[in-house]
């Protein structure tokens, strides 16, 4: 989850975004390559977290180079594809295929919570529990399962679990996530200790919206519909544009302003995992 005081991106992938300001109210195309600063740029002006993932779009983590690099020519548009933006809560795609757990995974995502939180420790436990049940409630295909035993020795390295829940000091994001593609060694929850003063962002809210990545789900803007904040064309529409939805950062025209689950969002993950 991005800090909403600075911008509907990330401020690495400003550039980009201003690129890509020929989004119009119902359809978009890619940025052309003069209008777009060069892939070194980008990459220079990415920010890059403490495990060494470029942060895009916000709060998405990317784990490499070369993931980098495709995510550079989906923005602007390689000028040997000429793709264009499709019209169409958005479920993310890799090669073309819905990026998401199996049946049986989806009901087991084991994770940890690092007792690095200190004294935010409890809560943090809380707020996990609180935000994964509203995606729990939306498919009965869904379980977040917490494995206490395991906090003590909570990092990408324990493979006990799917997932680590960690904190993070940085003023880049509130919070960040990952894909069901995200190799293990990068899959992780990073939290900073501003999601305990995010106004009417509420902590389980912040926590919903970053486990909502970890199923698949990409930030509803990323839509024509919303005319701004375009991201990428890697993801396929599960249900109509929701600008209220849980994915979809406020101050990227969006109608919510305290990032709540809505009906449009339950049927998503109903559609995606099943009621």
């Amino acid at each position: 989850m991005k800090h909403r005081t600075t911008g509907a991106l990330v401020a690495a992938t400003a550039a980009l975004a201003a690129a890509a300001s020929m989004l119009g109210s119902t359809t978009a195309t890619a940025a052309t390559e003069d209008s777009a600063p060069t892939y070194q740029q980008f990459k220079a002006e990415t920010f890059v977290d403490t495990d060494r993932q470029y942060i895009v779009n916000g709060d998405e983590p990317v784990t490499s180079d070369g993931k980098l690099r495709q995510f550079y020519d989906d923005m602007v548009g390689h000028k040997h594809t000429g793709r264009k933006m499709d019209d169409g809560l958005v479920v993310n795609t890799v090669s073309g295929r819905d990026d998401t757990w199996s049946q049986a995974q989806v009901g087991n995502l084991t994770y940890c919570v690092s007792t690095k939180f200190g004294t935010d420790y409890t809560r943090t436990v809380q707020a996990m529990a609180d935000g994964a049940a509203q995606w729990e409630a939306a498919s009965s295909a869904i379980d977040f399962v917490h494995v206490p035993s395991q906090d003590s020795s909570c990092s990408t390295r324990n493979n006990t679990v799917l997932f680590s829940v960690e904190p993070v000091r940085t003023s880049q994001y509130i919070a960040r996530a990952f894909f069901p593609s995200t190799p293990k060694r990068s899959r992780n929850v990073l939290v900073d200790d501003s999601i305990w003063t995010s106004g009417s962002w509420t902590p389980s809210n912040i926590m919903a919206h970053e486990l909502g990545h970890t199923l698949g789900f990409r930030h509803e803007h990323t839509r024509p519909e919303s005319g701004t904040c375009f991201e990428d064309n890697n993801w396929r529409p599960l249900t109509a544009y929701d600008s209220a939805s849980i994915m979809h950062y406020p101050q990227c025209n969006g109608s919510s302003d305290d990032l709540s689950m809505t009906a449009t969002d339950r049927q998503g993950a109903a559609a995606l995992y099943g009621a």
